[in-house]
């Protein structure tokens, strides 16, 4: 090896152990850029997915007569995650962690949105969007109380929210795979073909992430979803029409659908804003733990919260999905081992021009449905995975389990089965039919009331001493 190359090598391993884990730390460029691109390969299928199933749910989403609304809403889901972004990583006075956090379109408001606008068109997204923005406000001014509820939200309560949002989506997954609700979805709901798409994705998901490294796996699920697209393309599945009459550069613009005001859609994101802050405070606590060593600190989380509101009420002003923090870049940045916020700034300066370029909307809206459903699968399963690895951080004592029982069996039984609300007016048939939020506040009131030990512990612990 000559002294050039050994001065090379030496450049690229500078990096200590403290330098990785300080989010100040800028690793140059030749190291940022490509880390920067894997942080949007790890969530980009993840951001595109909510708007794709709300459109789908009110009635405008794949093959369509009109996809233009859909790509809008793609389009926008890019430009303002990345935006979000840069909120967290550099900051904006109080708001941003300025932590290495990636912000991206919610899963959490799935169960919300999809009652709001079921089968209504794009007429029904100017209610969505209002309680969207109301929702936000109301987040962002929620972390300014995050330092006094945390000791509210132990990894019990966090840990349950995530898993109802996984549990909740599940079967999104299996309709996608199937062909799409059944309603709107292809003629042969159920078909062969229909699983045989899906069936390559999660396959080939599957194999990249176990029997290949580096960028293959670290991108499985995005490459998974290309080799969907490819057996989808060799059957005759892909029309490229929506690509060639897509425009090359679009602009945010405000309200795109209207300006709606409904009681229960903004009841329901306002409660649900605060289960979204539930996930991103868990998200922090990792992140600071698992990387820094380190405890985050109550500016770190009230920045992060507040982030969360202030790029939900800005996307949804410009008809854009409500924001939050991605679990699966916390996981990606405790494999790297590399705590830097620069290299998630690089990443979101990448997502907002891709956001500008309608052209990159329109290519997503050729993927076949059940191709979307192969990635959705994995994805939503994954969200229940990581859900169960928070919760293997609590002492499964008598008090403990009761209190997971009992929030789980209510709200999931809810959401089986609606119809047990029938008497109950509309909003609140929403709100408690939408599982997480039920969870969650069922959660967080028998954590707090509840006493830590039962009478008979009690008088067992007091009858020990006059035993001796």
């Amino acid at each position: 090896m000559s002294g050039a190359e050994r001065t090379l090598v030496g450049r690229k391993s500078v990096a200590t152990r403290e330098q990785k884990r300080d989010p100040d730390y800028f690793p140059g460029y030749a190291s940022a850029i490509p880390l920067g691109i894997q942080h949007v390969l790890a969530m980009f299928v993840s951001n595109l997915t909510p708007p794709i199933i709300v459109a789908g749910a009110a009635g405008f989403g794949f093959g369509s007569a009109d996809p233009a609304p859909l790509i809008y809403m793609i389009q926008m889901s890019m430009f303002f995650a990345g935006l979000a972004t840069l909120m967290q990583t550099v900051g904006l006075g109080r708001v941003g962690a300025r932590l290495p956090l990636v912000q991206g379109t919610s899963f959490a408001y799935i169960p919300i949105m999809i009652p709001i606008v079921a089968g209504r068109g794009p007429a029904a997204m100017a209610e969505l969007f209002t309680a969207a923005l109301a929702g936000g406000l109301v987040h962002a001014g929620l972390s300014r109380f995050v330092g006094r509820i945390r000791f509210a939200l132990p990894p019990l309560v966090t840990g349950l929210v995530v898993l109802m949002i996984g549990l909740s989506l599940m079967r999104i997954g299996v309709q996608y795979s199937a062909g799409g609700v059944p309603a709107i979805g292809t003629p042969a709901f159920g078909s062969a073909q229909s699983w045989l798409l899906a069936g390559v994705v999660v396959v080939a998901t599957l194999g990249l992430k176990f029997f290949a490294c580096g960028i293959w796996s670290t991108a499985s699920v995005l490459l998974g979803l290309l080799a969907g697209y490819v057996v989808a393309f060799a059957i005759g599945r892909i029309s490229f029409a929506p690509v060639a009459e897509a425009h090359w550069a679009m602009l945010p613009a405000p309200f795109p659908f209207g300006f709606a005001i409904s009681a229960s859609a903004v009841i329901g994101f306002v409660l649900t804003g605060f289960v979204s802050s539930i996930e991103s405070i868990g998200d922090v606590e990792a992140i600071c733990e698992g990387t820094a060593g380190r405890r985050a600190s109550d500016a770190e989380l009230q920045g992060a919260v507040a982030a969360d509101g202030v790029g939900t009420a800005l996307a949804a002003a410009f008809g854009a999905m409500p924001n939050t923090t991605f679990s699966q870049n916390v996981g990606l940045i405790a494999i790297t081992g590399m705590m830097s916020r620069h290299v998630v700034t690089l990443g979101a300066v990448f997502l907002v021009v891709c956001g500008l370029v309608p052209k990159i909307g329109a290519l997503v809206t050729t993927i076949p449905i059940e191709v979307l459903g192969g990635g959705v699968i994995v994805m939503f399963g994954m969200v229940a995975s990581a859900a169960l690895s928070m919760l293997a951080t609590v002492e499964w004592n008598q008090r403990n389990m009761l209190i997971f029982g009992v929030s789980l069996s209510l709200a999931l039984g809810l959401q089986l089965e609606p119809e047990a609300l029938a008497h109950l007016p509309q909003t609140a048939k929403v709100l408690l039919a939408s599982g997480v939020l039920p969870a969650a506040f069922l959660a967080v009131l028998l954590n707090l009331v509840l006493p830590h030990a039962t009478a008979e512990d009690v008088e067992e612990a007091q009858a020990v001493p006059a035993a001796v």
